[in-house]
């Protein structure tokens, strides 16, 4: 069975973006770049790639993205409908009712049914949950793993990692890392 692993950047307290929805917040890193490009390419948008010279580079970890509303909105302003187009794309939404991009499937309907079915395929690669708190929270009980880059930057307040009821649920470190500019990088495990 595929992996649900959400992916994400946090700050310490917490937020994955400040209350307007910015991630601009986090500083860049040369180290993590270089990381980010040859561990996790996939995870970087199609119109990134070549700036990187990574343009062809294989899908390391992931074969399919799902991404919420919000998530999906940043491309649409810069006129990008398949951000990720190295790999199959959805879109979670209640208010697209079609596609803008024959590349990317809006899911408007059971989402974790969708995550399930997507689950079940035969793949060596995991599905690659891009955000955002709403979706994630909506998907909980589906991710297997959590990579969570967390930058030392305190934002007070903003948009969680998660947005849903209460209920704790374990994980154990799989590993983690320190980059130049403070940044941590732990991967965790769901414990079954």
């Amino acid at each position: 069975m595929r992996k649900l692993v959400f992916y994400i950047a946090v700050s310490i307290d917490g937020f994955i973006a400040a209350p307007d929805g910015d991630g601009s917040v986090y500083p860049i890193s040369e180290e993590f770049t270089a990381y980010s490009a040859a561990e996790y390419p996939e995870t970087l948008p199609t119109h990134v790639r070549p700036m990187l010279g990574i343009a062809d580079a294989a899908n390391v970890h992931f074969d399919t993205v799902v991404m919420g509303r919000r998530t999906y909105e940043p491309a649409l302003q810069i006129d990008v409908t398949s951000p990720y187009a190295h790999m199959r794309q959805y879109v979670v939404s209640r208010s697209l009712k079609e596609s803008l991009d024959p590349a990317v499937e809006v899911v408007s309907g059971d989402v974790v049914a969708k995550i399930r079915e997507l689950k079940a395929e035969d793949s060596d690669l995991g599905i690659y949950l891009c955000g955002g708190a709403d979706l994630a929270g909506q998907l909980r009980d589906e991710i297997d793993e959590l990579h969570v880059k967390t930058y030392p930057v305190v934002l007070g307040a903003g948009v969680p990692m998660f947005t849903a009821e209460y209920g704790a649920q374990d994980f154990e470190v799989m590993s983690s890392r320190v980059f130049d500019n403070g940044l941590i990088f732990t991967t965790y495990r769901r414990k079954r």
